[in-house]
C-alpha cells in the first residue's frame, strides 16, 4: 500500500503562503481547507488562493470543500488548478453528478464524510469516487484530538473500496500525529491530512517524512 502525508495548510503561516507550501517539499500533496461559515463554524480561504498558489508551486493540490452548495462551487476549483476536489456528502444535493462533473473537467473526485456519517451510504457508489476522505475529528477547525471512534469505519471502508478493485485512495483528516497515524494506517488508510503536526513542528519537511515512515511501518 502506497503511503501519502497531504499536510494541511490551515495551521500555516497565512502571511506567507507560498514560503509555508515550499516547506514542505517531500509531502505528496497539499491539502487547502476551505470553509465558509455556513457548512462548518469557520472561514478560510477560496479559490484566489488555490489560483495563487498554483503559481508558486507544483505539488498536488487538494481541495477540501467544508462549504454549503458544493454541487456549484466545486467544479471551478478544478480551474483554479486542484488536482483533487472534495465535497462532502452532507452538503451535496446530486453527489454522483458532481464528482462525474468534477472528472469531466480533468479532475480527481473525492467525497468526505462527517464521523457520524455511514460509509454505507456511499456503497453503492464507490466507484463514482477517486478518494474517500473520512473525517477523524469534526470538521472547522485545526488542532483537535484523534477519534478513535472513526477506526471501525477506516476498517469498513477499506474493506468496501478492496472490494471494488478500484484504485481508490483511503483519506483521514483530523489529529493526525506521530502518536496516532500508526493506528489509522493499520485500520486501512493509506492517505493521511496532518496540519499541527507538520507545521507546529520546528522542521516541517522532516515532520511529513517521520509521519511517512511512521504509516509505512504500520503497514508492513
Amino acid at each position: 500500500m502506497t503511503v501519502r502525508i497531504t499536510p494541511s495548510i490551515l495551521n500555516a503561516d497565512f502571511a506567507d503562503m507560498g514560503r509555508e507550501v515550499g516547506r514542505i517539499e517531500s509531502a505528496d500533496g497539499v491539502h487547502i481547507d476551505v470553509m465558509d461559515n455556513h457548512f462548518v463554524p469557520n472561514l478560510t480561504m477560496g479559490v484566489p488562493m488555490v489560483e495563487a498558489l498554483r503559481k508558486v508551486s507544483d505539488l498536488p493540490f487538494d481541495a477540501h470543500l467544508m462549504i454549503e452548495d458544493p454541487d456549484v462551487w466545486a467544479p471551478g476549483y478544478v480551474d483554479a488548478g486542484a488536482q483533487t476536489v472534495t465535497f462532502h456528502l452532507e452538503a451535496a444535493k446530486a453527489p454522483i453528478r458532481l464528482a462525474r462533473e468534477i472528472r469531466s473537467r480533468g479532475g480527481r473526485a473525492a467525497v468526505a464524510l462527517k464521523p457520524a456519517t455511514p460509509v454505507e451510504q456511499i456503497a453503492d457508489f464507490l466507484d463514482e469516487f477517486d478518494q474517500v476522505l473520512l473525517m477523524t475529528v469534526e470538521p472547522g477547525f485545526g488542532g483537535q484530538s484523534f477519534l478513535d471512534c472513526v477506526l471501525p469505519k477506516i476498517r469498513r471502508t477499506r474493506e468496501l473500496i478492496d472490494r471494488t478493485g478500484k484504485d481508490i485512495w483511503l483519506q483521514v483528516d483530523g489529529g493526525v500525529s506521530p502518536r496516532t497515524i500508526a493506528r489509522a494506517a493499520q485500520a486501512g488508510a493509506d492517505t493521511f491530512v496532518a496540519g499541527s503536526a507538520v507545521y507546529r513542528a520546528e522542521a516541517p519537511d522532516e515532520a511529513v517524512q517521520r509521519l511517512r515512515n511512521l504509516a509505512t511501518r504500520a503497514t508492513a
